[in-house]
């Protein structure tokens, strides 16, 4: 049976994040991937060059084009960019009804680009995150969509259940950008539908090679969201994957290269 997955994001053109990322993705997980691109961008692993968004129009066409004829089982979003563009992924989610859904609230770049409007934030909250199945945020993201501050572990708990009570049935807020008092060896994560609660913990790693991985995550939880799994088996499996693509990962580039798409995670 053929297992399918959508990414609606942006272009990368050094291929370490975005569509490129999630595309190679969802084939490591042997997921046929489609896509609706939103923006173009010219970087590399130093940093974003420029931005080009694409028009709210055409990433409909696009989403409405896959769908109508492949079909999706489920859809992951990465960058969006505008406000524009958010409200038209979630009127085509809408519209297809689209039950998958995983959405990564890309803002800033690594390299501290800004990749997300202003005026998107709200449209995040009040009209995606309600159709979401799971929502990924970074501590920078979730701190900026909730106005709280995460400074320990505990905090977590408390900025996660604020994401819920926006409309995310689950939430992994992934803590791994700040290392928590206690926590040196280790990159936390929070996953949670209110009721379960899960910490998840993976060892931190010397390496240069972190580009993409939050997209790299999101599309794999989508991928094993498409093959059947249930969100926490999901969201395991994922993290496994991405560990394994961090401590595997080849420089390429002289700046922060991306993780091994490649990493086969049955070995």
């Amino acid at each position: 049976m053929l297992y399918s997955a959508m990414t609606i994001a942006g272009s990368d053109s050094g291929g370490g994040a975005g569509i490129q990322a999630d595309l190679k993705t969802f084939m490591n997980f042997k997921v046929y991937g489609t896509s609706s691109i939103t923006a173009i961008t010219a970087q590399n692993t130093l940093g974003v060059n420029n931005v080009q968004t694409l028009s709210p129009d055409l990433v409909a066409a696009q989403i409405d084009a896959v769908i109508e004829d492949i079909g999706t089982d489920a859809v992951k979003t990465g960058m969006l960019g505008s406000r524009e563009v958010v409200q038209t992924v979630a009127d085509r989610v809408t519209a297809h009804r689209i039950i998958n859904l995983v959405v990564d609230p890309v803002m800033v770049s690594t390299s501290g680009h800004r990749l997300l409007q202003e005026d998107a934030i709200h449209a995040y909250i009040k009209e995606l995150f309600p159709l979401s199945l799971v929502v990924t945020p970074n501590l920078y993201e979730a701190e900026i969509i909730t106005g709280y501050k995460i400074d320990t572990v505990e905090s977590l708990k408390d900025t996660a259940l604020r994401m819920l009570d926006m409309g995310a049935r689950w939430v992994l807020l992934k803590g791994g950008h700040r290392q928590f008092a206690g926590e040196d060896k280790f990159a936390v994560d929070l996953l949670t539908n209110g009721d379960y609660y899960q910490e998840l913990r993976n060892p931190r790693i010397a390496t240069t090679c972190t580009h993409g991985t939050g997209c790299t995550l999101s599309a794999a939880i989508a991928a094993c969201l498409a093959l059947g799994m249930d969100v926490p088996g999901a969201v395991h499996r994922a993290e496994a994957f991405l560990n394994g693509a961090i401590r595997t990962a080849v420089p390429i580039g002289i700046g922060h290269g991306p993780v091994n798409h490649w990493f086969d995670i049955s070995n």
